[in-house]
């Protein structure tokens, strides 16, 4: 296995992969009411594509996998992907970020066919204001599906909260205190001004910090396990963790590990660019594993040393339901 830098020398071992750009839920950050219009089928691509980009991937040194949508769980036989994507040497880390609403069905079968832990999605742990953020009443649902997961061994099982200012910012204590009493794993995430995102206010994580006083002392900790840009700390005595992402506020980039392949078979080097590299076309003209590790090293190359948001610099080709975040 050979290992990947990018122009500024960051070592890139994490390859996230978006599988469908459909969901269940309709969240106000995400998605308009009416939901997005979704790609053609013949535009998706099949595992057996995925499955090809990711022996290149991990040939070059990726050695870390996360599945990502819309919601990766409402395509079909997505077990039998996550089965082939453990099959291929090199890869040791599959991950899966999901809203949960069908965890609990999925998650022993998940597990057996080689996903190791889950990222789950939850913005409220008041019942109606998740209904009025996800536009649909599924919050028992992930419940279980938190549940579920930690039943199955998907471990640790990380809870993602977006924190919108005058939405759901008055439920960070609470959120928190699930990691003194549950044990839960927590991540506060800026809200991201993308899509649907710049019709919301974010808070910025100093202020979600200061508010968590309250309830002691943060200490900072090591993640669990995770390749991402969370920055984690626990309360004294806490078997669980609280983890704040903050692209807004802070500069992240520094250590971004990551590649997005799209639910189209495009290879971006970062979530906040239109940069992209063409992969679909080159897997259906036949292309060689040698031939997609050439264009995987070729949009490592292109990779931006960090966003540009604080220029007012956004994408606009894509929403997050395509990307996956």
């Amino acid at each position: 296995m050979t290992e990947l830098y990018d122009s500024s020398q960051r070592p890139i071992n994490y390859l996230r992969i978006s599988v469908t750009d459909r969901c269940n839920l309709r969240c106000i950050y995400c998605m308009p009411p009416e939901g997005v219009n979704h790609l053609l089928h013949e535009d998706v691509l099949r595992y057996e594509e995925i499955y090809r980009v990711a022996q290149a991937a991990a040939a070059l040194g990726m050695n870390k996998i996360r599945l990502t949508g819309g919601e990766p769980l409402v395509r079909a036989h997505l077990t039998r992907l996550v089965g082939m994507l453990s099959n291929i040497e090199g890869i040791d880390d599959i991950s899966m970020t999901t809203n949960g609403v069908l965890l609990r069905q999925h998650a022993d079968s998940l597990k057996a066919a080689g996903l190791d832990r889950v990222n789950i999605s939850l913005d409220s742990l008041d019942r109606e204001r998740f209904t009025r953020i996800t536009r649909h009443d599924r919050q028992n649902d992930v419940l279980d599906g938190i549940a579920a997961a930690k039943e199955s061994g998907l471990d640790p099982v990380k809870i993602n909260m977006v924190v919108i200012r005058g939405v759901n910012d008055n439920e960070v204590i609470g959120l928190a205190r699930c990691t003194i009493e549950d044990g839960w794993n927590v991540r506060f995430i800026e809200q991201m001004p993308i899509g649907e995102g710049k019709k919301l206010s974010f808070v910025p994580t100093s202020e979600v910090m200061e508010r968590l006083h309250t309830l002691g002392e943060l200490e900072p900790c090591l993640p669990k396990r995770g390749n991402g840009p969370a920055k984690y700390f626990r309360f004294n005595g806490a078997s669980g963790t609280i983890g704040f992402i903050s692209p807004i506020t802070e500069h992240i980039c520094f250590n971004c590990n990551r590649m997005r392949l799209t639910v189209d078979g495009k290879l971006r080097p970062c979530l906040m660019s239109d940069d992209e590299v063409d992969l679909r076309e080159s897997l259906r003209s036949g292309a060689s594993i040698e031939e997609l590790k050439g264009l995987i090293q070729q949009a490592v190359a292109r990779k931006p040393r960090r966003h540009r948001l604080s220029e007012g610099v956004y994408p606009t080709g894509w929403t997050m339901s395509q990307v996956g975040g």
